[in-house]
C-alpha cells in the first residue's frame, strides 16, 4: 500500500490546539491496566515488613510461625536473600544501598525493609508479615533537625551542580547598602503520595526477567535492575503502561527489587505493592530546609548583594541535596552573589526528587524575602523585580535562550487588578476576614536528556510511534501524537504512540519537566526522517517502514544558554481574626514556557501546580516523633492535604515565549506551576494580617499567636 502525507492546516497543525488524552476513555472506564492490576497466571503476592526501630541491628527473624499459616510460600531477608551487586550507578551518580534489599542486618531507620512474605493471595501475604517477629538490638538514633547541628557539612560538587556559588565582594557590596535584610525561612518535610500506590509485578520469561511497574522511566528501573542482579542489559525488560501519578517518587525503589528477588526464589510471578504507611519511608520524599537569606540593596531596591543559603536533611546510607539555594543563581541580578547548600545526616530515609526540587522550597525563601525588601523599599513587589531583571546570567553570565518574565508580570497584573491594590497591610476586610493580595515570580530551568524513538509507516496507512516514554498523567502521550502528526503531516488520528516499554530503547525519564521536550525532540526527528522517506513514493511492505532517531548528538550541539520557564503567581486570600483560618480566594498564574503543545493539559499541568503550592503554603506538614524516629500519622488522614473545599478559582495561562535557539521549542511545565506559588500566598497572608510567616505551612494556631492584631 503506498501512503501519502499532506501538509494541509487540517491535517498537520496538531500542536498548540487542544486535543483530550488518547488514553482518555480507557481510564475513566476501567479498561487501562495499572501496575498492581496485570493479571498474570500462577501469581503470588509479597509484603513488605519494615523495621519499627530507627536504627540498630536486626538480632533475628523467626519465620516459622509465618512460614506455618495458611498459603505462604516464603520468607526472604538477611540471612536467605541471594547477594546483590554493590556497584551500580544509582540516579544521582552514586550507588544507593537503599536498593540493596536483604542484603545485611544493620537498620539505618525506621521503615528500612527487613523482609518480604509471599504468599498465594495478598491477604495471606499480609497476615503472615503482620505476625512475622523480627527482633532488633537497637541503639541511639538521631532524628532532629535543624541550624547549628553538628553533623552539618558542604556536599561536594558535581558536573551538574556547583554546591557553592560566588560573585563579586559580598562584604563590601553589605557594607554600601543602604537597606538590608536578613531573614531565616523554613519549609517542612513533605511527602509525594500520587493516587496510584507503588506496585510492581516481576516475572522470569524465555530467560529475561520481566518487571511491570509503575514508573517514570522504564530503561531507568531496568538499567538499575539489570546492574543490581549483574544480569546483561538485554535480558531485563521493564513496562509501565499506565501510571497514576509520580512527582518523582516513582524511580526504582526497594519493591521491585524485593519482587525480583522473590521471582527468581519461587519460579513465578510476584506482586508487591506498598501501602500508603509504607510510602512514607521507602519511596523518597523532600527533606525540611532552613534558609537564611540576606538582600542588600540602594534605596529604591537595587540589589548590591544576594545571599541565600540553604540546609537539608539526608539518610545516613545516601546523600540527597535539596539545592533551595540555586533558585537565585537565574533570578535576581546583583552585584555580589553567594549561594550555598548543606546537609546534615540524620538516621531517616533518604529524600528525593520532588515536584520541582530545590526551587519549590527555594521560591519561598528568596521570593518572600524580595516582598520584604520591597516593603522596605516602599517599592511595588513587582517594580522591584523588574529594578533587578538581569540581562543574562547573574552567575552564568550566558545569554537567555528567552525570558519573558516581565511580560508574565505586566500580563498577570493586568489581569488580577494588581494596579487597584492597596499596599498599606491589615486595611482589607469583608466582615471578620481580613484580605490581601500578593505575587511572586516563578522559575524552572529547562532541560533535556539524550532520547532515541521510532517511529514506523504501517501498511494501512496509520503511523506507529515507540519511544520510552512515561505518562505519569501529564497528558504525555498525547502531546507527543501530536507532536508525530505535524511532523508527519498527518491527522492526530492516524498517529499510534506506544510507551513505557524498557525495550523500545534509552529515553530521557519523565521528570525535571524535561520529559515531553526530550521525547518531542527524539519523535520529531525520526518522524521527519520518515517523511523524507515516502515522499521519494514507493509501496509500504507489510512489516512497514521504520526510521529510528536519536538526539544525543543534537543535544551536544546546543549552544550553551540559560535556559528556563518563567511565570508570575498571583493570589488573593481571606484570614478569619477569630481563627486564624487562611481561606484562598483566587489564584492566577501567568507562565512563559516555551511551545504549549496542547493546552487542554498543559493548563492542567499548571493549575495542579498551582493546587500544590497551595497545600504546601497552607497545609502539608510531615512530623517525625523524635523517641521512635519514624511519622506521626503516617497516612492520608495524618498528612494533611488540600482538598477540593479548600480550593478556589485557579486560572492558569501563559504568554507567547518563542525560544529561536532551540529546535522544539518546548520548556517543560510540569514544575513551573509549583514555583512561586506558596510565596505569593504568603505574601498575601501578610499583606492581610501585616504579619510576616517565615515558616510552612500557614496553621491557623501560627496565624494566632504571631498575629496579635488580628482583632
Amino acid at each position: 500500500m503506498t501512503v501519502t502525507t499532506t501538509t494541509s492546516t487540517a491535517a498537520s497543525a496538531a500542536v498548540g490546539t487542544s486535543h483530550t488524552r488518547v488514553e482518555g476513555r480507557d481510564k475513566v472506564t476501567g479498561a487501562a491496566r495499572y501496575a498492581g492490576e496485570v493479571p498474570l497466571a500462577g501469581l503470588a503476592h509479597g509484603w513488605l515488613v519494615v523495621s519499627t526501630i530507627a536504627r540498630g541491628r536486626i538480632r533475628a527473624v523467626d519465620t516459622a510461625a509465618a512460614l506455618a499459616m495458611p498459603g505462604v510460600l516464603t520468607v526472604l531477608h538477611h540471612g536467605n536473600a541471594q547477594p546483590l551487586e554493590s556497584g551500580y550507578d544509582g540516579p544521582m551518580g552514586t550507588p544507593d544501598p537503599a536498593l540493596q534489599v536483604f542484603q545485611h542486618d544493620r537498620v539505618p531507620y525506621a521503615g528500612w525493609p527487613v523482609a518480604l512474605v509471599v504468599a498465594e493471595t495478598s491477604e495471606q501475604a499480609r497476615e503472615a508479615a503482620e505476625s512475622l517477629v523480627v527482633e532488633y538490638d537497637e541503639e541511639p538514633h538521631d532524628v532532629a533537625f535543624g541550624v547549628g547541628h553538628p553533623g552539618t557539612y558542604l556536599p561536594e560538587s558535581n558536573p551538574r551542580f556547583a554546591t557553592e556559588a560566588t560573585k563579586g565582594d559580598l562584604a563590601n557590596e553589605f557594607a554600601a547598602s543602604a537597606v538590608v535584610l536578613d531573614a531565616e525561612y523554613s519549609t517542612p518535610e513533605e511527602h509525594h503520595h500520587p493516587m496510584e500506590p507503588h506496585a510492581a509485578t516481576a516475572h522470569w520469561a524465555n530467560g529475561r526477567l520481566e518487571v511491570i511497574d509503575s514508573n517514570q522511566g522504564s530503561m531507568f528501573v531496568a538499567r538499575e535492575l539489570a546492574l543490581l542482579f549483574s544480569l546483561d542489559p538485554a535480558a531485563v525488560r521493564v513496562r509501565s503502561e499506565h501510571v497514576g501519578g509520580a512527582f518523582g517518587a516513582k524511580g526504582c525503589r526497594p519493591h521491585q527489587v524485593a519482587a525480583a528477588l522473590a521471582a527468581t526464589v519461587l519460579h513465578r510471578p510476584v506482586r508487591v505493592v506498598l501501602t500508603r504507611r509504607q510510602m512514607f519511608s521507602l519511596v523518597g520524599y523532600r527533606s525540611p530546609t532552613a534558609q537564611r537569606v540576606r538582600l542588600g540593596a540602594d534605596p529604591d531596591g537595587r540589589l548590591r548583594a544576594l545571599h541565600h543559603e540553604g540546609l537539608n536533611q539526608t539518610s545516613t546510607v545516601h546523600e540527597f541535596v535539596e539545592r533551595s539555594a540555586d533558585v537565585a543563581r537565574a533570578m535576581y541580578d546583583a552585584d555580589a552573589h553567594h549561594t550555598v547548600s548543606r546537609v546534615v545526616r540524620l538516621d531517616v530515609p533518604t529524600p528525593t526528587w520532588m515536584r520541582a526540587p530545590g526551587e519549590a522550597p527555594g521560591s519561598f525563601a528568596l521570593e518572600c524575602a524580595l516582598d520584604e525588601l520591597a516593603e522596605k523599599c516602599g517599592v511595588d513587589p513587582i517594580a522591584l523585580r523588574a529594578r533587578n531583571e538581569p540581562e543574562v546570567g547573574p552567575i552564568s553570565g550566558l545569554p537567555f535562550s528567552s525570558r519573558r518574565l516581565l511580560a508574565c508580570f505586566d500580563e498577570g497584573a493586568r489581569r488580577f487588578g494588581w494596579a487597584d491594590r492597596d499596599p498599606r497591610p491589615g486595611v482589607r476586610r469583608d466582615g471578620r476576614w481580613l484580605l490581601g493580595t500578593g505575587t511572586a515570580a516563578a522559575s524552572f530551568p529547562t532541560l533535556a536528556g539524550p532520547s532515541t524513538a521510532a517511529v514506523t509507516a504501517e501498511a494501512d496507512g496509520t503511523f506507529t510511534v515507540r519511544i520510552t516514554a512515561a505518562d505519569v498523567g501529564t497528558g504525555a502521550r498525547t502531546a507527543l501524537t501530536l507532536v508525530a502528526a505535524d511532523a508527519l503531516g498527518v491527522a492526530p488520528e492516524r498517529v499510534v504512540v506506544r510507551i513505557g516499554d524498557s525495550d523500545f530503547g534509552p529515553a530521557m525519564i519523565a521528570g525535571g519537566s524535561a520529559g515531553t521536550r526530550s521525547w518531542s525532540w527524539a519523535v520529531e526527528l525520526a518522524a521527519r526522517d520518515l517523511r523524507a522517506q515516502l515522499a521519494l513514493g514507493g509501496s509500504i511492505p507489510p512489516q512497514g517502514i521504520t526510521v529510528r532517531s536519536d538526539t544525543t548528538e543534537a543535544l551536544g550541539a546546543l549552544p550553551p544558554r540559560e535556559r528556563h520557564a518563567f511565570g508570575a503567581q498571583f493570589a488573593e486570600v481571606a484570614v478569619d481574626v477569630a481563627t486564624g483560618e487562611v481561606r484562598v480566594r483566587r489564584m492566577l498564574g501567568i507562565f512563559a514556557a516555551g511551545r504549549i503543545v496542547n493546552p487542554l493539559t498543559a493548563r492542567s499541568q499548571l493549575v495542579g501546580g498551582m493546587i500544590w503550592g497551595l497545600s504546601m503554603a497552607l497545609h502539608e506538614e510531615a512530623a517525625r516523633d523524635a523517641a521512635f524516629g519514624s511519622h506521626v500519622g503516617a497516612d492520608l488522614a495524618g498528612y494533611h492535604v488540600a482538598a477540593n473545599a479548600d480550593i478556589p478559582l485557579v486560572e492558569a495561562d501563559w504568554v507567547d515565549d518563542p525560544d529561536e535557539q532551540d529546535p522544539v521549542g518546548v520548556k517543560g511545565i510540569g514544575e513551573v506551576g509549583i514555583v512561586g506559588a506558596a510565596a505569593a500566598l504568603a505574601n498575601a497572608v501578610w499583606h492581610a494580617t501585616g504579619v510576616r510567616h517565615r515558616q510552612l505551612p500557614i496553621r491557623p494556631d501560627r496565624v494566632l499567636t504571631a498575629g496579635t492584631a488580628l482583632g
